[in-house]
């Protein structure tokens, strides 16, 4: 078995997550979402995360609006829609218990 596949495997299983719980804290522009998944070493490949935006949006998880920018173009800000919100308190129960679950299993030697 591959050890780099693996690590990729398991941080795709948690990126949609991650990607949501960084827009529920308000609205976020691409580059601010790429910044802290590269910084969190979940992602390192930019085109991974606007399909990923897409689909979300797609799902009716998120939304965004365009704001006007001094310095160039307007910018795209995503924010969660009502649906996002629940989907990410579910996620975040899902995420809680798996955590302890896995917590106990690696724990015992």
């Amino acid at each position: 078995m591959d050890l780099e596949n693996a690590q990729v495997q398991m941080r795709k299983g948690i990126l949609e997550y991650c990607i949501l719980h960084i827009i529920s804290r308000g609205e976020i522009y691409a580059s601010e979402i790429l910044y802290e998944l590269i910084n969190a070493k979940i992602m390192v490949v930019e085109g991974t995360l606007y399909p990923l935006l897409t689909r979300l949006k797609n799902a009716g998880l998120l939304d965004y609006k365009w704001v006007e920018s001094t310095s160039g173009p307007p910018r795209k800000y995503y924010v969660l829609t009502e649906t996002g919100l629940l989907f990410l308190e579910n996620l975040n129960n899902t995420w809680n218990e798996l955590s302890e679950s896995v917590g106990t299993i690696i724990s015992k030697k």
